[in-house]
């Protein structure tokens, strides 16, 4: 059996873009359906494709819907995913979840590990996120660690993301990558940034300035039969972050919440982001907004970057 072929499903301009070796950037779906509210994530989703394009690359949002995975939404399709046109049954789906969406014919909204899984099979290798997950604090007695590692692992996908999410444990989510064979860039910046925030008081395990910096990294780790993935970390722009001492007093409550109300398992980071919002009267999805579009002029840069030259067969 042919995955790419079976499985997934190309939209047009996908497919088209694929098939004469035009760079491709994949967008998850879970920040669309669970990640910010509406309208405010349905715009985002337009705007963020829209920057894909002005970068010279083709952008191609992945979800589930009606059982089959999609790669390449059309506008109508993001509208449902967004809440907006009867989307509200949209499950959140990481790899695990996937058979099952499938097989019950369901909606499902992406996560980082299960769009990587699918944008692998559909031979796209760069992807543009706004975080990555990873061990959340209290790991040692919840065990909660997100398959996002466990997919960077084992899937070659370029990852362009704000760092690690701000209400994980930076530290142990980095160990673990270093553990896995991930490797883990930072560009622009001697610092591993952290979602909201430039700074997370770790160093930045290689830095990089640029996109061809980048991409040199990424055809190197091929070169070498690498089959993790690499994360590309992109620090939020400086006029738009929330420093580590405003946005760690929201965070430790918001987490403080939690146990009083029983939230676990996949509901925590949804609930978390909504309620960081709430606190911070809207800062927080502004940044996040901002952090996402810086992501994708990067990523767009990286998969054009990666386009093999005519002349020399080697990236750009």
């Amino acid at each position: 059996m042919n995955p790419t072929r079976d499985a997934v499903r190309l939209g047009d301009e996908v497919a088209e873009a694929l098939s004469v070796g035009r760079p491709v950037v994949a967008l998850e779906s879970t920040i669309i359906s669970h990640g910010m509210p509406y309208p405010d994530n349905v715009a985002m989703a337009r705007e963020v494709e829209g920057i894909v394009r002005e970068g010279g690359a083709v952008p191609a949002t992945i979800a589930v819907l009606d059982g089959v995975p999609r790669v390449g939404l059309g506008d109508d399709e993001l509208e449902l995913l967004a809440g907006g046109g009867g989307g509200r049954g949209v499950l959140k789906a990481s790899v695990r979840d996937l058979p099952y969406v499938m097989a019950r014919g369901l909606h499902g909204a992406t996560t980082v590990a299960a769009t990587m899984r699918l944008a692998s099979l559909a031979g796209i290798e760069v992807f543009v996120t706004g975080g990555l997950g990873g061990v959340h604090r209290g790991a040692a007695e919840s065990f909660d660690v997100s398959a996002d590692l466990t997919e960077l692992a084992a899937t070659p996908v370029t990852v362009v993301c704000a760092g690690v999410k701000s209400i994980l444990d930076i530290g142990l989510t980095l160990e673990t990558l270093e553990t896995n064979g991930v490797p883990v860039l930072v560009d622009g910046s001697d610092e591993f940034p952290a979602f909201y925030s430039r700074s997370s008081g770790f160093a930045a395990p290689s830095r990089v300035d640029g996109a061809d910096e980048v991409a040199a990294v990424v055809s190197a780790a091929r070169s070498l039969g690498l089959t993790s993935g690499v994360v590309v970390a992109h620090p939020v722009p400086v006029a738009d972050e929330i420093p580590a001492s405003a946005i760690g007093a929201v965070i430790d409550r918001a987490l403080g919440e939690l146990g009083e109300r029983g939230i676990t398992g996949k509901d925590v980071t949804p609930y978390l982001l909504s309620r960081i919002v709430e606190l911070t009267d809207g800062a927080s999805l502004a940044t996040n907004i901002a952090l996402v579009r810086a992501n994708a002029r990067l990523g767009a840069a990286v998969a054009v970057a990666l386009v093999p030259h005519p002349a020399s067969g080697l990236a750009r």
